[in-house]
C-alpha cells in the first residue's frame, strides 16, 4: 500500500511538472530536426518495423507539415545562415533519414519530390550498394535534386566504444569514400546510436565536418552547438497524425525544460 501511495505521488508530481512546463513557460525558440529511417510497405523484421513509417503515413506527415507552414531545409542551408550567408524561413524544419536504406530512394524520394521538400540522408558507407541499401547512382540522383548526403560512419559502430585511431577511421574513410565516388563534399554526420562526447566533436572538426546530429530531443537555434544538434525520432505511428503531432510537441517540451536549467 505504501508503495502504491509513493508511486501515485510520483506520478502526480510528474503530471504537475509537465502541465506547468507546457502551459506556463514561454514558447521556446528554434526548429525541429526529425529522425526517420525506413519508408516502406514491405514486411520487415519486428526489430526494424518500429523504425519504419509506411509511405501513406509519411505522405500524410508531409501534408501536415506543409499545412502548418513548415519549410524544409538541409544542414548545409542551416550552416550558411549560421555564417551569415542567408536567412532561415519563418518555420524551418529538417528531415533526416539514417542508415541509407534503398526505400529512401524508391519510396521516400518520390513523395518528397511531390511535396517540393528537401532532406538529409545519412549512409553507412560499407553498406552502400548492398542488398536493401542505397546505390551510388541513387545517392547522386538524390543529391542532384537537393537532398544533402551525410555520413553515418563506415560501419555504424558507436564511436564512444572505439579508440581514437578507429574513431578517426570511421569518420575519415566514410567521408572519403563518398567524395571520391563522385558525390559533393560531405559536411554532416549522424552519430551511430546517437552517442558522442567532446573528443569525437574535436575529431569531427579536424576531419572537416561542419555538423552532427544526435538522438537527443529538443529544438535548434543558430546558437546550438552544430555538433550537438537535437533530433526527434519518428517511429512507426500507432495513432496516425496524433502521434506525429505529439512528437513535434515533445521537441518543444524538451526545449522548454532545457531553458529552465
Amino acid at each position: 500500500m505504501r508503495f502504491l501511495r509513493f508511486m501515485s505521488g510520483i506520478i502526480l508530481i510528474l503530471v504537475a511538472f509537465i502541465v506547468a512546463v507546457n502551459f506556463f513557460l514561454p514558447e521556446p525558440e528554434g526548429f525541429p530536426i526529425l529522425e526517420y529511417h525506413q519508408v516502406t510497405d514491405a514486411p520487415l523484421d519486428p526489430y526494424f518495423e518500429i523504425y519504419n513509417v509506411p509511405p501513406a503515413e509519411f505522405a500524410a506527415q508531409l501534408d501536415y507539415l506543409q499545412s502548418e507552414g513548415y519549410t524544409t531545409i538541409t544542414l548545409q542551408d542551416f550552416m550558411r545562415v549560421v555564417h551569415g550567408k542567408g536567412k532561415l524561413p519563418d518555420k524551418p524544419i529538417i528531415l533526416t533519414f539514417d542508415d541509407g536504406y534503398e526505400d529512401n530512394f524508391s519510396e521516400m524520394f518520390p513523395i518528397l519530390k511531390a511535396h517540393g521538400m528537401k532532406a538529409v540522408v545519412y549512409v553507412i558507407t560499407n553498406q552502400v550498394g548492398q542488398k536493401n541499401y542505397l546505390k551510388l547512382d541513387e545517392l547522386k540522383e538524390m543529391q542532384h535534386y537537393g537532398i544533402e548526403i551525410g555520413s553515418h560512419t563506415s560501419d555504424h559502430i558507436p564511436l564512444t566504444e572505439l579508440d581514437d585511431t578507429f574513431k578517426r577511421r570511421q569518420l575519415r574513410e566514410s567521408k572519403i569514400f563518398l567524395e571520391w565516388s563522385g558525390l559533393d563534399t560531405i559536411y554532416s554526420l549522424s552519430y551511430p546510436n546517437g552517442v558522442f562526447n567532446s573528443e569525437i566533436e574535436q575529431l569531427l572538426r579536424e576531419e572537416n565536418y561542419l555538423t552532427a546530429v544526435t538522438g537527443e530531443a529538443g529544438l535548434n537555434t543558430l546558437e546550438t552547438n552544430p555538433f550537438e544538434l537535437y533530433r526527434i525520432h519518428i517511429r512507426k505511428p500507432r495513432f496516425g497524425l496524433t502521434e506525429f503531432k505529439f512528437r513535434l510537441w515533445k521537441a518543444k517540451f524538451f526545449a522548454k525544460v532545457r531553458n529552465i536549467f
